[in-house]
């Protein structure tokens, strides 16, 4: 599952062919979530509270790039690096 940002110590990572609803799988010191791409909201999982908070705004700065990047997973394409909360 390819690693499309990294800030903070929180990997976000995007599976090809996955499920509905668009999502991101979001890891941060052993912890798990999926993540809704559209809103940034926790759809299962659970996340320290500030690190879903850097995530849900990195959600919402970056659902362009998010949709692309589900659009080409779906089509088993290469997905883009997208920048992280610290600019990576």
């Amino acid at each position: 599952m390819p690693v499309i940002s990294y800030f903070f110590g929180i990997y976000i990572r995007m599976y090809f062919d996955d499920h509905a609803p668009p999502h991101i799988h979001v890891e941060y010191q052993g912890q798990e979530a999926f993540v809704a791409t559209d809103t940034g909201e926790v759809i299962d999982g659970r996340l320290p509270r500030k690190a879903a908070e850097l995530v849900k705004e990195w959600c919402i700065d970056h659902r362009t790039e998010l949709a692309e990047n589900w659009r080409r997973a779906v089509a088993l394409q290469p997905l883009q690096r997208i920048p992280g909360a610290d600019n990576d």
